[in-house]
């Protein structure tokens, strides 16, 4: 296990010093081109490079990994699909001491823990520098739900503005700290060149169920002001909720529970990366593993 300074990772350490060896490879490098020159550049003795974890991981390769995912998302650093480690315009004017490093590195593992309330800062910290970043995302499986009911209520209503802004909705408009009537925003959705319609919506970021009486509550309060209502939860709606929504005879309120809400931030990719999952088939090399063995 890797030492550890006042609660802080080992890797912290590299944050400058890898944005150094990019700048002098020119902005970019593969990364182990990285590591060799960051090696390189504080000449870092053989037997501290040929250290291993105890999956078999080289430590100091992993720590560099770990090290340019703080910066990826602290936006000095291009998050590659190709194995490319390159500077943004904002990585490529800076410079890290170990003071800022550490201010970065707390402020992305404090991010982590809100979202995934079951881990402590501790165990996130002991998780990095045992596994590969891409290794520990992966078997993380951050919840997109845990990660949006870990927002302020304002936050979520923003990053509702912006789900729907991705989906296709102009002038969308958030007014939810006027506590209008239950109404926290509206937008406008076009149909066609000739057909569009002012949409209301409404923000609950919840884990319990939303029920009839706050739906029937949301219609009332965007009758005569808009031909359409939207409420989005990060919780589930009551039955009697749903029936309420597609009453006969009343405006329609389309309802957008928990599950259609990761739904549609998959769909448009927003805050959600890809990824491209190879698993080891077993079954495929075991007719292989007993060849030109003696019997």
């Amino acid at each position: 296990m890797a030492k550890k300074r006042s609660g802080q990772a080992e890797f912290v350490k590299w944050f400058g010093p890898l944005l150094d060896a990019l700048r002098h490879l020119g902005g970019s490098g593969k990364p182990r081109e990285v590591s060799e020159k960051i090696a390189e550049n504080l000449h870092i003795p053989d037997k501290k490079l040929e250290e291993v974890l105890s999956s078999g991981q080289n430590k100091f390769h992993n720590q560099v990994a770990w090290a340019r995912q703080y910066l990826v998302w602290e936006g000095y650093l291009d998050s590659s699909k190709h194995g490319i480690w390159a500077l943004t315009p904002k990585g490529e004017e800076t410079q890290l001491n170990e003071k800022q490093a550490r201010e970065i590195f707390l402020k992305w593992v404090d991010i982590h823990r809100k979202a995934r309330k079951n881990k402590s800062e501790k165990e996130i910290i002991n998780e990095q520098e045992e596994t590969e970043p891409d290794e520990a995302q992966t078997s993380n499986k951050t919840d997109l739900l845990e990660v949006l009911q870990s927002l302020t209520p304002h936050g979520f209503e923003k990053i509702c503005q912006r789900l729907l802004r991705e989906s296709g909705f102009e002038n969308v408009v958030v007014t939810g700290q006027s506590h209008d009537g239950g109404i926290d925003g509206y937008g406008t959705l076009e149909m066609n060149p000739f057909v569009s319609f002012k949409v209301l919506f409404q923000c609950k970021r919840y884990k319990g169920t939303v029920s009839r009486a706050q739906v029937g509550d949301f219609r009332n309060a965007m009758i005569g002001r808009a031909e359409k209502g939207i409420i989005m939860t990060t919780g589930t709606f009551s039955s009697d909720a749903v029936r309420e929504a597609n009453r006969d005879g009343a405006p329609q309120v389309e309802l957008v529970d928990g599950e259609k809400l990761v739904e549609m931030f998959q769909k448009v990719e927003l805050g959600l990366t890809p990824k491209v999952i190879y698993e080891v088939d077993l079954p495929f090399f075991e007719p292989y593993m007993d060849i030109g063995k003696k019997k």
